[in-house]
């Protein structure tokens, strides 16, 4: 469904919001989480947070009645790793869950909430977006598997953008840019509607806006919090909306070959666009409008010139021959209401340019 409410045709579709308190908390995160558990009723909290997180996550969490503090997280969640931390909230009878990082870290309280029902409560410290969405994700033997569950749904989200000046101006970039393709897939995803097209424009709008600013002052509050602020609307509408190619060949990339996940979002995004704005004019309009721009590919050249975004998958660590081996995974997983068919020839030629860093074609 491409139609706009202008339009003459009649409106019909079905969209799910889903049941999350969200709080933005600029410099307050502590007291907002403590709040959030203690209306959880929670007295052993399992904190998941990454090594290089520990210190910001002791000082949001450290007021929380914590029975174990888990640090071992890993991208794109290895089964092994989650394994472990299941079994790590059984054996200290942990009643729920704190998440304070990135999307490795809120994916990891999601793969424990998905075989244990533990409440989440995240804090997030990127743009990925994972905490507003009711999407798990775990990688065995280089493939990665996703899913949709209520029970990885976090409960609550706390917002607090002084988290993010750890985040240094290039990751900062290359997360947003991972946000910005919530948006993007959400305009043309299984099950996009008008709502997440209207969410996601402003999602769009809003990063525009933020994640330059926070190249060019990373120290400068006001640019993360537009930054959280269209990240959080970004996911929302892709949780709605659901996968779409681009999210579909940035999976298979990342579990087949341990690629940093930001990033790597951020190489492709240019190229998925590129293939399926001429076939979606409606969804082209609608992210050219956001951007403020001509058209969605000038748009997002321009605001990936200013980012100097990464631009080629083999600086990231693929191998030429995975461009081969990734075609078959990403088409057997490509949704059937894409905007344009899909070929393995298609399917080369992107990966070919996205690894070489080559003009999206």
């Amino acid at each position: 469904m491409t139609m706009t409410p202008e339009s003459d045709e009649r409106l019909r579709f079905e969209h799910r919001t889903l049941p999350q308190r969200v709080r933005f908390a600029p410099g307050d995160a502590a007291a907002a989480l403590a709040e959030e558990i203690a209306a959880l009723g929670a007295s052993r909290v399992m904190a998941i947070a990454a090594k290089g997180g520990a210190e910001t996550a002791r000082r949001v969490a450290g007021g929380l009645p914590v029975a174990h503090w888990h640090h071992e997280t890993a991208m794109h969640v290895p089964l092994p790793v989650a394994e472990r931390a299941r079994a790590a909230a059984r054996e200290h009878r942990a009643d729920a869950l704190v998440c304070v990082g990135g999307g490795s870290t809120t994916g990891l309280a999601k793969a424990v909430a998905l075989t244990t029902g533990l409440p989440i409560v995240a804090v997030p410290t990127t743009y990925a977006g994972s905490e507003a969405t009711d999407v798990w994700g775990l990688t065995e033997n280089g493939r990665k598997t996703t899913g949709a569950d209520d029970r990885v749904l976090p409960r609550a989200v706390v917002y607090d953008a002084s988290l993010t000046l750890t985040l240094p101006a290039d990751l900062s970039a290359a997360s947003g840019l991972n946000a910005l393709a919530h948006c993007v897939d959400a305009m043309w995803g299984p099950r996009a509607d008008p709502i997440d097209r209207a969410l996601a424009g402003e999602g769009i709008r809003a990063l525009g806006i933020g994640l330059p600013r926070v190249v060019v002052d990373p120290a400068g509050l006001p640019g993360r919090e537009h930054a959280l602020y269209g990240a959080y609307l970004a996911a929302v509408a892709f949780a709605s909306a659901g996968s779409g190619l681009h999210h579909k060949v940035c999976h298979v990339l990342g579990g087949m070959f341990d690629l940093p996940h930001a990033q790597t979002h951020a190489v492709v995004l240019p190229h998925v666009l590129a293939f399926n704005a001429p076939a979606a004019p409606d969804a082209e309009a609608r992210i050219a409008t956001a951007f403020g721009a001509d058209g969605a590919i000038a748009g997002l050249d321009r605001l990936r010139a200013r980012l100097r975004a990464p631009t080629a998958l083999r600086d990231l660590g693929m191998p030429e021959d995975g461009i081969a081996a990734a075609v078959p995974a990403v088409l057997a997983a490509v949704p059937a209401n894409n905007p344009r068919p899909v070929t393995a020839d298609d399917l080369t030629a992107l990966l070919r340019a996205a690894w070489e860093g080559t003009e999206p074609r």
